[in-house]
């Protein structure tokens, strides 16, 4: 299965930027996992026993608040990893890890990944880098939800999701999206009615169609293109190493 067409570890942006030579000696202890809905990778003050690379599916990060209330402050999707806590230095985690699009990810066990990343090669130089682009949008994130409105962050989250997916519609309730964005669902609610009503939405419970992607972008804020732009930037230094 790892070697089937339909599944490849470059189909992960991050893995596909290694050298050919490290990913070759990376490939023999991939695992192909599928990862459904909903499914917990790692609570809050966890330890990671693997760290995950997403190739169809998309894991939300969440801080989770001592009364129980959370909100995502990052995503993972194909552009990404999910377990940098392991080589920054912390023997855990502080969000939760929950898959927020069901798909593949190819897991490889966190021993071996600390062990590669203590190597001071090409794998070290990519998972800094990568680590930085993510705190960029972590703290990207803290901003736009303080000072952007709730239409402005609908957009940015269905943008950023949408990057990570081969498809342009998403499997997510509107209950699960004001999670994510840590507002009330009424609030979401509005949003998604309005950027519906201008035919750039086609909204059913528990799925959204984006039928105009052109129109999320003049709804969004900057923040997207921030996020975007890092991510980018990212893949382009490293193909200078």
């Amino acid at each position: 299965m790892l070697n089937s067409p339909q599944h490849q570890p470059n189909q992960n942006h991050l893995l596909a930027a290694l050298p050919a030579t490290e990913l070759e000696r990376l490939k023999p202890h991939l695992e192909l996992i599928h990862m459904p809905l909903g499914d917990v990778l790692c609570e809050s003050g966890g330890r990671l026993h693997y760290v995950y690379f997403p190739t169809s599916a998309i894991v939300s990060l969440h801080y989770i608040l001592e009364n129980g209330a959370s909100s995502e402050i990052a995503g993972v999707g194909n552009e990404g990893m999910l377990g940098v806590s392991l080589f920054m230095g912390g023997e855990t985690t502080l969000s939760r890890a929950t898959v927020q699009t069901a798909g593949y990810a190819y897991r490889l066990k966190a021993a071996l990944m600390l062990q590669e990343f203590n190597h001071a090669g090409p794998i070290q130089r990519l998972l800094l880098r990568y680590t930085q682009a993510l705190i960029m949008q972590i703290s990207q994130t803290a901003v736009c939800n303080r000072h952007h409105t709730i239409e402005q962050q609908l957009c940015r989250w269905l943008l950023l999701t949408l990057d990570r997916l081969s498809s342009q519609e998403l499997t997510m309730t509107q209950e699960l999206i004001a999670s994510m964005l840590g507002v009330r669902r009424e609030g979401i609610t509005e949003a998604a009615g309005r950027l519906q009503n201008a035919g750039i939405i086609r909204y059913r419970r528990g799925h959204i169609m984006v039928l105009d992607r052109a129109g999320l972008e003049t709804h969004v804020c900057e923040c997207y293109s921030v996020v975007k732009k890092e991510f980018e930037r990212m893949f382009c230094d490293v193909r200078k190493y």
